[in-house]
This record gives structure tokens, C-alpha cells and sequence, in this order.
């Protein structure tokens, strides 16, 4: 019995910010039912890679199915107002709205917060979008990569000297499903609480900025790249190997006695305070450098650690699924995809001693219409619906 047994809701939301939450409330055990359209498909279904090339196939990517474990997808043409109506049964059925729509999108369709209630009064709307739904910037259009820019994290990421530099992936859509999660699950004990819902507003710029606060309050001259305020050494180096590297950072002199003692480089003077080895910043990267770049960084790593070191090799993709410690902890679960076949799937990085999650496959597109709408509208409205192209 997963810990949000019961719980059920109505998942408008695609791509990353709205599905990456409610993935970990399907994750452990709410009823999450997605809300899809073939006219006009999630773009997370178009994102790559895709199992054996099917790009045109929209459940073969893997990017969709590891944002959507253990959901239900049904589809409706929300264009047509018909099939705004039965969004509205499955608004009544529901303890949460999700969506992540532009701005003024639920309105304009009949959905707003103020319509949900009238269908149910205690509907909890959680809507997360790029700059949130209201204030000064709640018409601003964008994707993750944008809240990256609007930010600030764009300007203090990559090299001194260099120009504003975009992660390579939307970090708002990672960032903002985290805060959404909470409020979401704050929401639901107000509401347990009082009987009353609420409409909760979550901007991806806001949560970004939380996230990278410190580095606002007192802006660092340069860049950072690497570098700490406090620690030195602290920064990433080439080891034995392609592309092989491995983080070290030292907090006090102790461990850069340490980290001394195991690569076998002899301190020069100036080096015994942290504050001088920042100023000898360059010359103490080349003497880790020297010994590293022929050091095997899984053993380096061990050898580190044991000395009280902080340190751990960089790990790419493969690395990562196939980490023993990680694969120990059930980080990544093996599901069985009708598309994809057996696949590692990323559960969640928690475990709760009496209500275990339990991750299930990604739906594939309209595969719960039957299911769902059979129970809301009836299985002859639903195939004659379907017919009439308005559950597509």
C-alpha cells in the first residue's frame, strides 16, 4: 500500500514541469490519470531517444516514459467542447487538477479555478508554468531553459570570462516538480484540515532563484566556475582514461593534508591555509592534475575516501545505470514496457519503511480511455465519442 493510496488526479500538465510531479505521486500510489491528445501530442512523446528510432512511434520514447511511471493516459480533444465535458466528470472524480498550460489556456477553454469549483469546491488547481499565473510576469511565455535565463543562473554558470552559458537540459522542469510536489501534498492537508481547496502557484523562475539564493545575496566578482568561497582545493580533474574525471573538494587544512599525503604532491609554501591555496589556485589545480591524469579515478576515488577525503569519479550516463551502490538502493527499477521492453526506470530517491512506492510503466497514449471514461460517461458514449474523434 503506497502512502497516497486514494488520492486521485487529473493530470493536464506535459512535457517536464507538471509530469516530473506528478510522477512521484503515481510513484507512491495516487491514481493519476493523464489528460493527452493525439491532435496534438505531448512533446515529451517527441522527445528522444526512442527505442529502435521510432520517432514517429508516441510510446516509444524514453524520455516520456521515465517522466510518466505508474500513470493512466486517457485522450480528449479539448478543443472540441465536448470533450470539455468530460474533462469536467473527470474534474469531479478528482482530489487535484494539474496543469501546466500557457497562460490564460483553462480559461479559455472553461476550466478556470473558479469553474473547477463549481463542478467540486474543495478541487485543489496546481498549476506550475514559467513565471507563475500571476503578478507583473504572470502572461510570460517560455520553457525551462527560459526560467534559466530569467533567473540568473544562466549569468553565474560556466567559465570567468565566459558568456551566460544554458544548462543542457530545462532545469526549471526538474527544479519547479519538486516545489510543486510539496505544495501539492500541502494543499491536500489544508484541505483535510479546513474542507476548503485552493489553487496553488508555482513559477519555475522563483524556484530557481530559491535554489541559487546564495549566490545572489553577495555576487561573486567573476565567475565561479569550479572554485568554492571556502573550500580549496575544489574543482573537477582529468584522470587516467577518456573522458575520465573526479571531483575533489577539501573543507579544512586536515584534508588537504590528506589529499597531500595519498597523490604524493609536496605543499609549497603559502599552501597551508585555505585562503592561500585560493590564491594559488591555478598552480595547485596543475600538481593535483599531474597526478591524477594517470590515476585510475575509481581507485583514486577509494583512496580518497579512506583518507577523508572528499572525492567521487564523474559518471556518465552508463555509469550511472549500471552503479552497484545505486542499483543496491532500487534507485533504478526494471519495468516492463509494451514498447520500450524491459527498461530501467529512476524510482523515487527515498524509501518509506511502512508504505513502499512502487513504479509501474508509463502509459501508453489513450490506453485508460476505456477504463476511465467507461466508469464516468459509459462504454457506448465512449466508443460513440471516440467515433466522433472527441476521445482522441
Amino acid at each position: 500500500m503506497g502512502a497516497l493510496d486514494g488520492l486521485k488526479i487529473a493530470d493536464f500538465s506535459w512535457v517536464g514541469a507538471g509530469p516530473r510531479s506528478t510522477k512521484d505521486l503515481a510513484d507512491n500510489g495516487a491514481t493519476v490519470v493523464k489528460i493527452e491528445s493525439a491532435r496534438r501530442l505531448d512533446l515529451g512523446r517527441k522527445s528522444p531517444p526512442f527505442a529502435r528510432g521510432e520517432s514517429r512511434n508516441p510510446d516509444a520514447s524514453a524520455f516520456f516514459a521515465q517522466t510518466n511511471t505508474s500513470k493512466q493516459s486517457v485522450t480528449i480533444n479539448l478543443s472540441d467542447p465536448r470533450g470539455v465535458d468530460v474533462a469536467r466528470k473527470l474534474v469531479g472524480w478528482a482530489d487535484v487538477v494539474v496543469e501546466n498550460f500557457g497562460p490564460g489556456f483553462m480559461e479559455r477553454i472553461g476550466l478556470s479555478y473558479p469553474e473547477l469549483q463549481a463542478i467540486k469546491p474543495d478541487i485543489i488547481l496546481a498549476s506550475v508554468s514559467v513565471a507563475g499565473k500571476t503578478g507583473p510576469l504572470g502572461g510570460f511565455r517560455g520553457y525551462g531553459n527560459s526560467a534559466a535565463a530569467y533567473s540568473g543562473s544562466a549569468d553565474v554558470t560556466g567559465w570567468p570570462g565566459s558568456d551566460p552559458h544554458m544548462p543542457p537540459y530545462a532545469y526549471g522542469d526538474v527544479v519547479a516538480p519538486m516545489m510543486l510536489t510539496v505544495a501539492i501534498l500541502s494543499a491536500l492537508e489544508q484541505r483535510d484540515r479546513t474542507g476548503q481547496g485552493c489553487h496553488v502557484d508555482v513559477s519555475q523562475i522563483e524556484a530557481m532563484v530559491h535554489v541559487a539564493s546564495d549566490l545572489f545575496a553577495d555576487p561573486p566578482a567573476k565567475k565561479p566556475a569550479n572554485s568554492d568561497p571556502l573550500m580549496a582545493p575544489h574543482g573537477v580533474y582529468r584522470c587516467a582514461g577518456d573522458d575520465q574525471w573526479i571531483a575533489i573538494a577539501c573543507e579544512d587544512d586536515g584534508q588537504w593534508q590528506a589529499l597531500c599525503a595519498v597523490l604524493d604532491v609536496a605543499p609549497q609554501h603559502g599552501w597551508e591555509t585555505a585562503e592561500g591555496r585560493r590564491a594559488e589556485g591555478a598552480a595547485i589545480d596543475a600538481a593535483i592534475s599531474e597526478v591524477t591524469e594517470v590515476a585510475d579515478k575509481t581507485e583514486l576515488e577509494a583512496a580518497l575516501v579512506a583518507a577523508g577525503v572528499a572525492a567521487g569519479g564523474v559518471l556518465d550516463g552508463r555509469e550511472l545505470s549500471q552503479h552497484p551502490a545505486l542499483n543496491a538502493a532500487q534507485h533504478f527499477v526494471t519495468v516492463d514496457h509494451p514498447v520500450l521492453g524491459p527498461s530501467k526506470m529512476p524510482a523515487p530517491p527515498y524509501h518509506l519503511s511502512l508504505t513502499p512506492w512502487a513504479v509501474g510503466p508509463a502509459p501508453c497514449l489513450g490506453a485508460d480511455n476505456d477504463a476511465v471514461f467507461g466508469r464516468l460517461i459509459g462504454q457506448d458514449d465512449v466508443r460513440r465519442l471516440a467515433e466522433e474523434e472527441v476521445l482522441a
